[in-house]
């Protein structure tokens, strides 16, 4: 079967099960996510084996400890990914909600129902365990999923999707509700995004150059899942021991990822205080420092700051350090190199934390709390399909009720309009 034809055969079969899927119970959903759960933690060794060709190419390919660490599957993993789609089969079912309801003078009542979005394209890079995470979320809310994962994690993926769906398929979710495009040639991207008539949204989560590549050639609507380009702004009026603790978890945590920080702002009046004993904390976790002019006067055998910096995500570990002169000079920094994603302010200053919170643009902004808590999983909604950079329909992480939307239900008892 040709590449076209393969991609136009997997959509058709998509909506056709998403058009049983969207009115199936909770109970079926959540008694197929146990089982996908449980063959997950069974399939250990067959995923992890297949991860390992997965890392061996990443290796011989010269790729970044950065990105083999997104890549990376273990057991440990592997359990964390099961236990997580277990917690999705205890959140609340968003299909069926009614919002609101309203009475009009004609005693029409009239209200809102939540209903799933149908099918949704899911292309991404990297991260094997996406699949799992988009599989169970897009089944809990009633849409089919067709899945295109990078190639540098074909092995992966393949292992995880085939049993995710053999798993459901047993527990009575109709075949075809979740698929995955193994085809890596590119081609199979640009068929997917030209099939407007069968699926519904596509989700990319990637680098700036797939995001690119999607919104230019896509005729279905896009929610980007773009760059994380974050920001920490160490205020005037901080904690240092505080910012310390949240700048370092920040950056170093695990730098190759969307909510990492990329760019540490410092206020001129800490600076002196806090950067060098900061920079050295860094410097001892393997963090290359990259600090503007007045950050090189504080601290000594730093790089240069240049101004593609400000605009790099790096997903490794490299920070960018300015120092500021004060927190208008934070924002306007911001406002200017900042992708949407998340940014934080560390401060005692009640002020100044709701002025940040009030100017700031971004999907998630922080007031003395690490970037890397922008995450579905720790805002309480379950796993995510990724951050949302834009403003339609959905902004930051993106959980079950955001793979809905409304329709409009109307009662009436003989009403016509005169």
């Amino acid at each position: 079967m040709e590449i076209k034809e393969e991609i136009l055969h997997k959509a058709k079969l998509a909506r056709t099960a998403s058009r049983k899927l969207g009115i199936l119970s909770t109970e079926v959903k959540n008694n197929a996510i146990l089982k996908m759960a449980d063959d997950l933690e069974k399939g250990i060794a067959r995923i992890v084996e297949a991860n390992k060709e997965d890392q061996e190419n990443a290796q011989k390919q010269k790729r970044t400890k950065a990105f083999i660490d997104r890549l990376f599957l273990n057991e440990e993993r592997i359990k964390d990914i099961a236990s997580g789609l277990r917690e999705i089969a205890k959140l609340p079912d968003p299909v069926g909600e009614v919002v609101k309801m309203w009475k009009r003078p004609n005693g029409m009542q009239v209200g809102k129902i939540r209903v799933p979005l149908g099918v949704i394209g899911v292309i991404y890079e990297s991260r094997p365990g996406v699949t799992a995470d988009a599989a169970v979320l897009c089944l809990k809310s009633g849409n089919s999923i067709i899945l295109r994962g990078g190639s540098e994690a074909i092995n992966s993926n393949r292992a995880i999707a085939g049993i995710l769906s053999n798993a459901a398929v047993s527990c009575g979710i109709p075949n075809g509700a979740i698929q995955i495009i193994e085809i890596t040639d590119r081609e199979a991207v640009t068929e997917l995004l030209k099939l407007d008539k069968y699926i519904d949204i596509i989700i990319p989560r990637g680098g700036e150059e797939l995001i690119r590549m999607v919104k230019e050639n896509s005729t279905i609507p896009v929610i980007r899942h773009d760059k994380g380009l974050c920001h920490t702004y160490v205020d005037g009026e901080a904690d240092l021991e505080m910012a310390e603790k949240i700048c370092f978890n920040a950056k170093v945590q695990r730098p190759g990822v969307c909510n990492a920080m990329e760019t540490l702002l410092v206020n001129k009046n800490i600076a002196d205080r806090f950067l060098p004993s900061m920079i050295e904390k860094y410097k001892k976790a393997g963090v290359e420092i990259r600090g503007c002019k007045r950050t090189k006067e504080i601290v000594k055998n730093i790089e240069d700051a240049k101004e593609e910096d400000w605009n790099t995500e790096y997903l490794d570990l490299i920070l960018s350090v300015k120092v500021v002169d004060s927190i208008d000079n934070a924002i306007s920094h911001i406002a200017e190199y900042g992708s949407g994603h998340s940014e934080a302010i560390v401060t005692n200053n009640y002020s100044n934390a709701q002025k940040f919170l009030k100017e700031v643009d971004a999907s998630s902004v922080f007031v003395n709390a690490s970037t890397r808590l922008a995450d579905g999983n720790q805002y309480g909604l379950g796993a995510e399909m990724g951050i949302s950079t834009q403003k339609l329909h959905c902004r930051g992480p993106m959980g079950l009720e955001d793979l809905t939307v409304l329709k409009y239900i109307v009662y009436g008892d003989g009403q016509i309009r005169e």
